[in-house]
């Protein structure tokens, strides 16, 4: 019996690499991870685009008042620090809610924060009419602008270091470099004190749920229970320091006494002081909590693991 020889197949065999699919040149925001769409991601999305069209649309329609351009970046800056205190409430919202699918929009919301900070100093340099000597000029004489533009670099650097890849070369060092987020968000806050004046009601709202983020990362550190009772004091101890820092800042800036302000969070007939919207915004976690736990009682105890994925930073 003759043994006919093997003949090799000219074509050369595809290599693992070449059999992979290609992956995809850009990843839409609205996308998830697997390149489908995502009906939760599309609506943060428009939900982050609504503001600036919104503005924008009001300034080419000249509906922004005496001073349209100015109004134009001050809500830009506005809108940028409200999205950076979204994404700083994404960590403990989805573990006091047991939602680990808020994860999925931080990022998105870190660069929204971003993307209106960037907006709001193209539209400083446009109301300068474009003249960037004196831009430069009043950023480095100017402490609230100084601290403003140092806020921007930080979210920039912060910005670019947020791509998969940077978080792979980093390593580390990533984490580390990211909670730089908290004191950025501090400068962020301050810029907003000082450009507001007067009125710093808006500032002092904003800051106090930020003091509010702070307080249940700290509980979250020493490992107090995200449970109702000690989300309860939270609430209350954010009020408290809202309304302890609305008084020092009318102190230090206007001379106005501390014990004055302080007495007007209990005189209704005026308005709402701040503290207590923010008393009234944290202490709507604590039904949600309640909530979460009664329903996740009888379930996988998923409530008490949280979710699996990157270690958190806000």
């Amino acid at each position: 019996m003759t043994v006919q020889p093997r003949i090799a197949d000219p074509r050369p065999m595809p290599s693992r690499q070449a059999a992979r699919p290609a992956a995809r040149a850009v990843s839409w925001p609205w996308l998830d991870r697997a390149g489908r769409l995502s009906r939760f991601k599309l609506a943060v999305f428009l939900l982050a685009l609504a503001p600036g069209l919104w503005f924008t649309a009001a300034y080419a329609l000249d509906r922004l008042g005496a001073k349209p351009l100015t109004a134009y970046l001050h809500a830009m800056g506005d809108w940028s620090v409200r999205f950076l205190i979204l994404s700083l409430a994404i960590t403990p919202m989805r573990r006091i809610a047991n939602a680990p699918k808020l994860i999925l929009v931080r990022r998105m919301l870190g660069l929204t924060a971003l993307a209106y900070a960037l907006f709001h100093f193209t539209l400083y340099i446009a109301d300068q009419k474009f003249d960037l000597a004196r831009v430069a000029s009043e950023i480095i004489f100017r402490i609230y602008l100084t601290i403003g533009f140092a806020g921007l670099l930080g979210l920039v650097v912060l910005g670019i270091t947020s791509t998969d890849g940077m978080i792979r070369r980093l390593g580390k060092a990533w984490p580390r470099l990211h909670r730089l987020v908290y004191p950025l968000t501090a400068l962020a806050l301050l810029h907003f004190f000082l450009q507001s004046k007067i009125d710093v009601s808006n500032p002092v709202y904003w800051s106090g749920l930020f003091l509010a983020l702070m307080g249940w990362r700290l509980m979250h550190r020493f490992k107090v229970p995200t449970a109702p009772l000690p989300l309860l004091g939270l609430s209350v101890a954010a009020g408290l320091a809202t309304a302890g820092l609305e008084a020092l800042w009318y102190a230090l800036a206007t001379g106005v006494p501390a014990s004055a302000v302080l007495s007007a969070n209990l005189d209704f007939a005026y308005d709402v002081r701040p503290a207590w919207w923010v008393f009234a915004t944290v202490i709507l976690i604590v039904p949600l909590n309640l909530w979460q736990n009664r329903t996740a009682s009888g379930g996988t105890g998923s409530a008490a693991k949280g979710s699996v994925g990157r270690p958190a930073r806000a």
